[in-house]
């Protein structure tokens, strides 16, 4: 199990890029891999710019002379790392923010009240146990109409997995499809169609295209929203503490 405020560095746009030319020392680091994303103010009188790598921050900064560039952390006197707290206000939080407005509008399985303040998504497959324990550890919420759940099918264990993913999206009501497969242990699903029509196969595309973008590994994938607006994962079944995070009081 894994929960965490998740941290993503992928490839949404979603800071400007600095309109001044970079100062060849820095440019150097774009050679490396490393993408300069804008100039940032800090504390200690150099200029210092904000980038990234892979799925990590990256700080440089430029010595007066102009002519030397220098990554790493930023520490204050006090053993404060100023750096992660530049990532996570102008990196982690902004990209999640954006992420989860993919994610709570992709075309899914929606059950419970629409105009519930949680909102809870999930990546699930429909051979994965863990996803029909979450399931069914999340129906008093749903009842309560506290909660909506989003189910974004994947096929990502079984051979199988696709059909099947296949079969409860095309059924005349999807989400009945989903809770009748759940309640059944997966005995009960509808007719798989003799070839998955293309909306429903770009669907199950778009699901892949989402999880892999979180960097999930696995299901179920559990996001949500914290109450600073901080986009939250949890990666298999989450225990009593976790549920309560994203569900709130039953």
């Amino acid at each position: 199990m894994q929960h965490k405020y998740l941290a993503l560095v992928t490839t949404l746009p979603l800071l400007a890029w600095a309109s001044d030319p970079l100062p060849p020392a820095v440019q150097q680091f774009e050679k490396q891999g490393i993408k300069i994303i804008k100039e940032v103010k800090t504390d200690g009188g150099l200029r210092s710019w904000l980038g990234q790598y892979q799925d990590r921050g990256v700080t440089v900064w430029l010595t007066p002379d102009g002519k030397h560039a220098i990554s790493g952390y930023l520490y204050d006197d006090k053993g404060q790392n100023l750096s992660e707290e530049l990532f996570r206000n102008q990196l982690y939080i902004p990209q999640g923010r954006q992420l989860w407005q993919k994610l709570s509008t992709a075309p899914g399985i929606r059950q419970g009240n629409p105009a519930a303040q949680r909102k809870i998504v999930v990546f699930a497959d429909p051979f994965c146990p863990y996803c029909k324990q979450f399931w069914a550890a999340a129906q008093p919420w749903i009842a309560s109409g506290k909660v909506e759940l989003d189910t974004l099918l994947v096929a990502v264990i079984n051979p199988k997995s696709g059909q099947y993913a296949s079969a409860i999206l095309n059924a005349a009501d999807p989400a009945q499809a989903w809770n009748d497969y759940e309640l059944s242990n997966g005995k009960k699903r509808p007719v798989p169609p003799a070839s998955t029509p293309e909306a429903t196969f770009n669907t199950l595309q778009y699901h892949q295209r989402l999880m892999d973008e979180t960097g999930a590994q696995g299901t179920p994938a559990i996001y949500y929203m914290n109450a600073r607006q901080e986009l939250q994962q949890v990666v298999g079944m989450p225990d009593q503490q976790q549920m309560a995070d994203m569900f709130g009081p039953k």
